[in-house]
């Protein structure tokens, strides 16, 4: 019987940062399980992902880093791509949005669906910045949530409380450029009329029927996404702008369209479909195979993106009329840590890249432990404790010690070979025969995306086999009944055997290992169950450990890592101010800047951020109350060479006379710099 072919897709990640445990459990690593085991159950698969590179939050991030889009997407799409293959996630292709194929599909895309008359240009008005003369993309303001107040919502999102926005319907709204209030003009856009969608939509959905046809299974999908789809639908559908005033990337490709670019979310997700064509190519494919007929889509993805993979890209698949809809949208709930949400301002974060130079040797370790607490229904949490006692309690104590004693002892009994089977017992029967159900029940729960449980059945396999050597003692029996043992080893060693398949989805490393021990190649699905995977006579290495124990002071050291994060957080980076209004050259000579040394310093008390200064000028020695505190300790500054402004009016500050003001350069992090000069200039030197 022919396999269904499947096209399976994990969420681009964004190029402008790196990866996190919380994307790991939720998207990757889940949607890495199912393909490994599609491959091994003989299903053609096309298992594709890559680097989202657009978008304002791009272009936001590199104008905070004073380099280019360009070398923000490459930085990290190299750090995203590394972290993936040493983590051994199996894309077939790990692709570009900003690859000149990508340009390309993404355009042909749109043109189709425009020359279908699938979009309505509209001309409406949008926020714009009258200093840099620019229309603002939504994350280009941020204002006050309607819904919770925050005052930190963007223009198309609160990340707050998960509330999707116009621009229009913030409170107090600012321009990220000039930090102003940016005034509504008039700017042409091509809408998605999504209304016009609900009719199919709804039923599509809820019960899997598309065109009257059975489409896919409802009761495969999530409550979660088809309840926050639904919400979507009854809410209401409105148009949506497939296009953006930008100048990163995919140009709309028509006349008069100079300066616009294809929004990010029918840009991002085309991505799909470029990435297939470039494996593809490189491969002697047809792309067209995995997006039509009778291949099943899957888009493995985050709960902040269902809308967009389960209504908006939908939409545009069936616009474009030869294209398949989704088979299911697995979506996963969020990862927490230690009691808290991961938050990258913050530097609350487990960093894959960074775990992975720590511990390069615990990757199964780490895999297990994320399957084990997937947020595959509701929101679940990481900690270093359980991670600890899964890979002692479970990995270690049942998996690890069932191998090493089936193993050790075949190698103790009988110099490496498999025993004969012999009269087998009414407990061995049954030993047997729930070995056979292990494959099908693990099979049932992937195929329902219940990778969870799914892995552990395997374990629960790996508990049969503990339990049956641990009642039948044959480190014990072999001096009474020798040939009853031979029948014990035997099947201990079939159920290692078959722990060496089941495994491979889940713990790949470790499953490869076990057949290593086992002089076994991969087999397919189908082989696995069985009680004869093993010949007698074959034979069979000294194990090696496969799970060392977790010691108290790595999770001890970890916990410390993040509390001393918390000391140094990543700062979250603001925009560097706009140029302020031209000054006349004479205005500028009025200004006296001099070089100064500070001679002493000490705090101001009851002012965490001032610091009493006594400053040598060259002409006098006076006293100026700077705001340095929280970046420079008194004893670290004294000596050090300064550029003063002299004649700023005398203020009183916490009851200090400060007479001049220390002149500081403040980068996007907040962070403070003296304004040495190049040479050792003494006191008194005029900056002119």
């Amino acid at each position: 019987m022919t396999k269904s072919r499947y096209t399976v897709t994990a969420a681009l990640p964004y190029a402008n940062g790196p990866l996190h445990l919380g994307h790991i459990a939720g998207v990757y690593l889940p949607a890495d399980i199912f393909v490994r085991f599609l491959r091994m159950n003989g299903h053609d698969v096309a298992f594709i992902c890559g680097s989202d590179e657009h978008g304002a939050a791009i272009t936001l991030r590199a104008k905070k880093e004073g380099i280019t889009p360009q070398e923000i997407v490459d930085k990290y799409n190299k750090i995203i791509g590394d972290s993936f293959k040493k983590f051994d996630i199996s894309f077939d292709i790990f692709h570009r949005t900003s690859s000149e194929l990508h340009h390309q599909t993404a355009q042909d895309f749109f043109l189709k669906l425009n020359q279908n008359n699938k979009f309505v240009e509209e001309t409406t008005e949008q926020y714009f910045d009258e200093e840099f003369q620019q229309f603002l993309a939504d994350r280009y303001i941020t204002g006050e949530c309607p819904k919770c107040q925050n005052p930190n919502a963007y223009g198309d999102q609160c990340e707050k409380c998960g509330t999707d926005l116009s621009p229009t319907e913030l409170i107090n709204p600012k321009s990220t450029l000039s930090g102003k209030t940016p005034v509504l003009k008039s700017t042409s856009h091509w809408f998605l009329p999504m209304d016009r969608h609900e009719s199919w939509l709804r039923p599509w959905i809820k019960e899997g029927i598309l065109d009257g046809k059975q489409q896919h299974d409802p009761k495969a999908w999530r409550n979660q996404v088809i309840g926050q789809s639904l919400s979507w639908i009854d809410s209401g559908l409105h148009s949506r702008a497939m296009t953006r005033d930008l100048d990163w990337g995919v140009k709309v490709p028509l006349e008069g369209a100079d300066g616009k670019v294809l929004y990010v979310w029918l840009d991002a997700p085309i991505g799909y479909i470029s990435a297939t064509k470039q494996w593809a190519i490189d491969n002697k494919k047809d792309w067209k195979d995995y997006w039509t007929g009778d291949t099943k889509l899957v888009h493995f993805i985050g709960k902040d993106n269902i809308v967009f993979h389960a209504i908006i890209f939908p939409i545009l698949l069936k616009d474009h009329g030869d294209l398949i809809l989704p088979d299911n949208v697995p979506a996963y709930e969020f990862l927490n840590l230690e009691g808290d949400k991961f938050s990258t301002s913050r530097n609350w974060a487990v960093w894959l890249h960074e775990y992975l130079e720590r511990y390069p040797d615990k990757m199964d370790e780490l895999k297990y432990t994320l399957t084990a607490i997937a947020p595959e229904s509701k929101d679940s949490e990481f900690t270093w404790k359980e991670f600890q006692t899964r890979v002692n309690s479970e990995l270690a104590d049942i998996l690890g010690n069932f191998v090493n004693r089936a193993l050790v002892l075949t190698q103790k009994y009988y110099e490496g070979k498999v025993p004969d089977l012999g009269e087998l017992t009414e407990a061995d029967q049954q030993v047997l025969a729930d070995l056979e159900q292990f494959p099908s029940k693990i099979e049932k729960l992937i195929y329902a995306y219940k990778l969870r449980d799914a892995q552990t059945e395997v374990m629960n396999l790996a508990r049969l086999g503990n339990k049956y050597l641990a009642e039948n003692e044959p480190w014990k029996l072999v001096k009474v009944n020798p040939k009853r043992v031979e029948t014990i080893m035997y099947i201990a060693l079939q159920i290692t055997a078959n722990l060496s398949l089941l495994l491979e989805p889940f713990l790949p490393s470790t499953a490869k290992k076990l057949r290593t021990f086992l002089n076994l190649d991969l087999p397919t699905w189908s082989e696995t169950g069985k009680a004869n995977i093993l010949k007698t006579g074959d034979l069979v290495k000294t194990p090696e450990i496969l799970f060392p124990k977790i010691e108290d002071s790595l999770v001890e050291a970890e916990i410390e890592f993040l509390k001393v994060s918390q000391q140094n957080p990543v700062v979250e980076e603001k925009p560097l101010a706009p140029q302020k209004p031209n000054v006349s050259f004479d205005d500028f000579t009025k200004l006296d800047i001099r070089l100064g040394t500070i001679l002493e310093a000490e705090k101001v008390p009851k002012a965490d951020k001032l610091l009493k200064l006594k400053v040598d000028t060259g002409i006098d020695i006076r006293t100026i109350v700077s705001g340095i505190a929280e970046h420079y300790a008194p004893e670290d500054i004294v000596g050090k060479t300064v550029s003063v402004l002299l004649n700023l009016e005398p203020r009183k500050i916490r009851g200090v006379e400060s007479q001049g003001m220390i002149l500081m350069a403040e980068n996007e992090k907040g962070e403070l710099s003296f304004m040495n000069p190049e040479k050792s200039f003494g006191a008194g030197g005029e900056i002119s």
